[in-house]
């Protein structure tokens, strides 16, 4: 750990963008054995995703925003605030520009959502995933990028934070990368090609890594407003996608034992690593 620790912020990140993306492609790879997955079992892993990015949220993003601006007062408040209302609405902007078909777990997937278009709808799944992943990658990179600016210790438990995030969004990573091959398959595409799709979905998040951190770095009077930003992108994408595909099936019970338990798994990560 002491060498990770020693590492620029830039590398830190990007070792942690390649490592979810490599969980999306392990997930993806589940296509090279089989065209469908246990619904039960994906309804789960979805809803246990929005428990892990729900927590980590709040403890690798808001928490150590709010205390980076406990010197302002009555206004310490303000600016993790704007930055969670900026990042959910820039991404909400960003759903409604950019036409885009969330995978699901409905065979097949449903309608493309976005300005009509005459896209593949294996290229509407990938750049659905690139919406879900860029956020996450943003979140990884502000949250190394944020401990540049801390010193001893506090600086030492907040990439202990940033790496219970790494973890906890490389495992919530799993499941997605399966949610975009499997469906390609079902639709007639090649294992190969379906794997391909698959991991290129996680592809951003070691770019969105290198420049969360490098924006950090560059301008870190607005760490505060960054870390609420990715927190809000996050939750949004928690709210808007996760859980609504996580009680597609109508096992709504299952999907929230499975939030219960990524929540926890995020806290004990976060209690254990920072």
């Amino acid at each position: 750990m002491d060498w990770f620790t020693q590492l620029n912020p830039v590398w830190q990140a990007l070792l942690a963008g390649v490592f979810t993306w490599g969980m999306t492609a392990l997930g993806a790879a589940l296509v090279v054995f089989t065209k469908k997955v246990n619904r039960k079992a994906l309804e789960a892993a979805l809803g246990m995703a929005a428990g892990v990015m729900m927590a980590g949220s709040f403890w690798s993003l808001l928490a150590p925003a709010v205390d980076m601006c406990r010197h302002m007062g009555a206004w310490k408040f303000l600016p993790p605030v704007v930055g969670f209302l900026l990042g959910a609405g820039f991404f909400r902007l960003v759903d409604r520009l950019l036409p885009h078909l969330h995978p699901g777990l409905a065979d097949p997937p449903g309608r493309p959502e976005g300005p009509a278009t005459n896209w593949r709808r294996s290229v509407l799944l990938v750049l659905a995933m690139t919406i879900h992943n860029f956020p996450e990658g943003l979140a990884l990179g502000v949250a190394f990028g944020g401990a540049a600016a801390m010193q001893g210790a506090a600086r030492i438990a907040q990439i202990g934070s940033a790496v219970a995030l790494t973890i906890g969004i490389g495992i919530q990573d799993f499941p997605e990368g399966a949610a975009v091959s499997l469906p390609l398959r079902r639709e007639g595409l090649r294992r190969g090609k379906a794997l391909w799709y698959g991991q290129l979905s996680g592809v951003v998040e070691p770019i969105a890594a290198v420049l969360g951190a490098a924006l950090v770095l560059w301008v870190r009077w607005a760490l505060p407003y960054t870390l609420g930003f990715a927190a809000g992108a996050m939750i949004f994408v928690v709210v808007e996608e996760l859980i609504p595909e996580s009680q597609q099936g109508g096992h709504v019970d299952l999907a929230t034992l499975g939030l219960v338990l990524g929540f926890a798994i995020m806290m004990t990560l976060e209690v254990a690593l920072s």
